[in-house]
């Protein structure tokens, strides 16, 4: 699962590192603590260019009457994407990037949680598989919403949790999100992380609460996995 992630980038930092127009990223600003249903950046393509795009976090398909849904679908299971009535036709033409640096899961009892942040060691970004739908809110009022892809945990990240998200590389990115590759391609992209690609770092229990989006957030603690 990813619950909660953060994207720390300078709006021209990410810009260059995504191949997109910093007039693109529009009133982008760095998260630190990003929960679900809250607004973020997804990026397709489009022609043979990339194209950076508002939409919310959690899918929710057309047909639907209301938000509800989108808490529900922050996360697409890989191995079933193909099938899943609400993933399913997003897969097979509207497929995404979801930019990031890192995201964080939890350790200790409920009462005491810790969170844990998974990033790469000199703070590149991560690009998790997504997919994207559009509802229209009001007659005539559309929204952007997408879904993160997770699969099974490398051996970093099981230390914690049973899942995590589909991490792409800057080439598979560009395959996933090719709008004719097979499908049968496309599932071989949704595996775990490299064992070596991200550090597992205990950051501070500001995390538990969505209320706190700040640098602050990232100290590092010296909690114990």
């Amino acid at each position: 699962m990813c619950g909660r992630f953060t994207l720390t980038h300078s709006r021209e930092e990410l810009a260059r590192e995504l191949g997109v127009a910093p007039e693109s990223l529009g009133d982008y600003r760095p998260r630190y603590n990003l929960p679900p249903t809250d607004p973020h950046w997804i990026v397709r393509t489009k022609l043979e260019d990339r194209e950076a795009l508002p939409a919310r976090w959690g899918l929710v398909n057309s047909w639907a009457k209301d938000r509800k849904s989108g808490f529900k679908n922050i996360n697409a299971r890989s191995e079933t994407v193909q099938t899943q009535p609400a993933f399913r036709e997003a897969f097979k033409s509207r497929r995404c990037i979801v930019p990031a640096d890192g995201f964080f899961e939890w350790t200790g009892p409920k009462d005491a949680r810790r969170p844990i942040w998974f990033h790469r060691e000199r703070g590149g970004l991560v690009l998790f598989a997504g997919l994207y739908e559009s509802w229209q809110t009001a007659p005539g009022e559309w929204e952007r919403t997408f879904t993160i892809l997770t699969t099974e945990p490398n051996s970093r990240v099981a230390e914690v949790h049973n899942r995590m998200p589909v991490i792409l590389t800057d080439e598979s990115a560009d395959e996933w999100m090719y709008r004719r590759q097979e499908a049968g391609a496309l599932m071989k992209l949704l595996r775990p992380a490299a064992d070596d690609l991200l550090i597992a770092t205990p950051v501070s229990a500001r995390v538990n609460s969505v209320k706190n989006d700040d640098p602050d957030c990232l100290t590092a603690t010296s909690a114990l996995l």
